[in-house]
């Protein structure tokens, strides 16, 4: 299953580099292609004739060395790719990726693969503790970047903490998770909404609900490292879009965010509702604030539109995932909501339980399908609850 798989591998420039070594080697032992890119600093540990040796490939370096193929070198190997590996990876290297610069040959070729990018810190303390590089790591998980924590022990500054890069064994292991993740959904095409609705009531307030977009953002993520071309219709959040969306659509109000899907519905095969739609709305928008008074203030509201009950209604043999956050009746609720929008399955979850709510990183879910059967789940990541809506979907999509 390995054989025909491809790792590039960006080595940056730090005393693990040696440990970069073993992890080729380890590939090669798979049955793997490696590829290796060292920037100029990192050939200043170990030569690229050692790699060139471990990996039976020649390594790239710098953007301006001899050319060794009559591809555009940066672009050849960001294709080749099923899994782009960067072990050690500095602080520096961590920084240019998520700021998009591009100024060597590793840095550019990250910027150009669409396979999946597993990071492996490894750098001093406090360096690894710095409120930036944290900032950048944070940030480039959300984007959809992977990591290899890094271990604590003894440094190679004599310093004692976390910042070891994670042992050869470790990162052969995540690196092999990434190479089986099955690509059932390829070819497959989702919509995916997210986040909150915002509806204005003044140029100055507004109506909105508690929703992040972490669960909708998480199912994106999932179907694309699945296959899936997916467009994400997202109300405002605070989290960056995953890497290879097929389309982004930024929405603001529920009439937006049902225009939005309605315009995409017909080139896709599946809907996954799982952004938190206002119900309601201002009757009337006022063009100036409205002012404090003595009087009490009244603001008459008018129904939005159903999403998922429009859609139920034309879905035809489109798979239409329905999502139930409740506080209370939560199953009497959610097998209402299957039968009045047409939705294939629904994923129901309780406001009121710990570790279930809005903003949180875990959910605790009951999936019930059009028969009312009912699957429960423990809590688990929205990662993890994502992939058990995106099995489901793909066992539908099979049938």
């Amino acid at each position: 299953m390995l054989k025909d798989k491809t790792v590039v591998i960006g080595v940056s420039g730090g005393i693990a580099v040696y440990k970069a070594c073993d992890v080729v080697s380890r590939l090669k032992k798979l049955g793997i292609n490696v590829h290796v890119i060292m920037t100029e600093s990192a050939t200043e540990f170990v030569t690229p004739l050692t790699f060139q040796s471990l990996s039976q490939n020649y390594v790239v370096s710098g953007m301006f060395d001899e050319i060794k193929t009559w591809d555009v070198e940066h672009i050849s190997l960001a294709k080749k790719a099923d899994v782009f590996l960067i072990a050690p990876a500095t602080a520096n290297m961590i920084g240019k990726i998520y700021n998009g610069i591009a100024d060597d040959m590793l840095s550019t070729t990250i910027m150009a693969t669409k396979a999946p990018v597993l990071i492996a810190p490894a750098m001093n303390t406090n360096m690894y503790e710095n409120p930036i590089v944290q900032r950048n790591i944070n940030s480039l998980k959300e984007l959809g970047y992977k990591f290899i924590e890094p271990e604590s022990g003894r440094l190679a500054c004599g310093d004692v903490g976390k910042g070891k890069l994670a042992t050869p064994e470790t990162i052969v292991e995540e690196v092999v998770k990434l190479l089986q993740v099955e690509q059932d959904l390829k070819g497959k095409s989702i919509i995916v909404t997210a986040g909150p609705t915002v509806e204005s009531i003044d140029p100055m307030r507004y109506i909105t609900n508690r929703s992040t977009g972490k669960m909708g953002y998480a199912i994106a993520k999932e179907a694309i490292n699945r296959g899936a071309d997916v467009t994400l219709i997202s109300g405002p959040t605070k989290i960056a879009p995953p890497q290879n969306l097929k389309k982004l659509v930024k929405v603001e109000s529920a009439n937006e965010m049902y225009s939005a899907v309605l315009d995409n519905l017909e080139d896709n095969q599946v809907v996954i509702k799982s952004a938190a739609v206002a119900d309601y709305k201002p009757k009337n928008y006022s063009n100036k604030k409205i002012k404090k008074s003595d009087d009490d203030l009244s603001i008459e509201l008018d129904r939005t539109n159903d999403i998922a009950f429009e859609v139920g209604k034309i879905k035809n043999n489109k798979i239409l995932v329905g999502f139930a956050a409740e506080t209370n009746d939560l199953i009497e609720n959610a097998k209402n909501k299957v039968k009045k929008k047409n939705l294939d399955f629904i994923v129901a979850n309780d406001l009121t339980a710990e570790g279930a709510g809005f903003g949180v990183d875990t959910n605790i879910v009951k999936i019930i399908d059009r028969e009312g059967t009912i699957t429960e789940y423990p809590k688990m990541k929205k990662e993890e609850v994502a992939n058990v809506i995106l099995d489901k979907v793909e066992a539908l999509l099979n049938k």
